[in-house]
């Protein structure tokens, strides 16, 4: 298959988060995440800085994340807003999980050559 350079401006893929629960258990839950697609400068840009420390997951997660599938307050689903992308990444592990996420989205390529 060819290598087409025009790509969708974002791309779903699946966030797993590992909730504390009682008893020193994990509970796994998931939904997909839709990431903004974004250049290999950008990319080079985050990670730069979040080595640096001047990144946090919060703020990388703010950034890349654009939309969602799959969260819910437990009465229905959560429409992807502003407000909502706030409540959602104030969870302990949630932004966490967002970057671990779009990471490996990022580097899944280089795992299979």
């Amino acid at each position: 298959m060819a290598f087409i350079i025009s790509q969708s401006e974002h791309y779903t893929w699946p966030v797993v988060i590992e909730i504390p629960v009682d008893g020193g258990r994990y509970e796994k839950q998931s939904f997909d995440a839709e990431f903004r697609r974004t250049t290999q400068v950008r990319i080079d840009e985050i990670m730069e800085e979040a080595l640096r420390g001047e990144m946090k997951d919060r703020l990388i997660a703010a950034e890349m994340l654009v939309g969602w599938k799959g969260i819910s307050d437990g009465s229905g689903d959560i429409p992807f807003s502003e407000s909502a992308v706030e409540t959602v990444l104030s969870i302990p592990t949630v932004a966490m999980s967002i970057v671990k996420a779009w990471m490996e989205s990022l580097q899944g390529a280089r795992k299979k050559n």
